[in-house]
């Protein structure tokens, strides 16, 4: 459980980081922690929406132009 705790919280940066970038493009007009760990939270077009993390990382990939594969 430890370790797919810390992949979780690895994968949830990676997130934020790529949040991150988009909202400093003005890609998203926000985003923050979901209602629980495996969700994650942005805000398009004013409206907030909670995406599971597999999800948001795709998302924000397709925003930003790059590659969905992670590192």
């Amino acid at each position: 459980m430890l370790k797919e705790t810390k992949t979780i919280a690895v994968f949830r940066e990676e997130i934020r980081q790529l949040a991150e970038e988009a909202f400093h493009k003005h890609l998203i007009s926000g985003y923050g922690d979901g209602e629980d760990v495996n969700k994650y939270q942005i805000v398009i077009e004013g409206k907030p929406r909670h995406y599971s993390l597999e999800h948001t990382y795709s998302l924000l990939c397709d925003l930003l132009g790059k590659s969905d594969e992670r590192s």
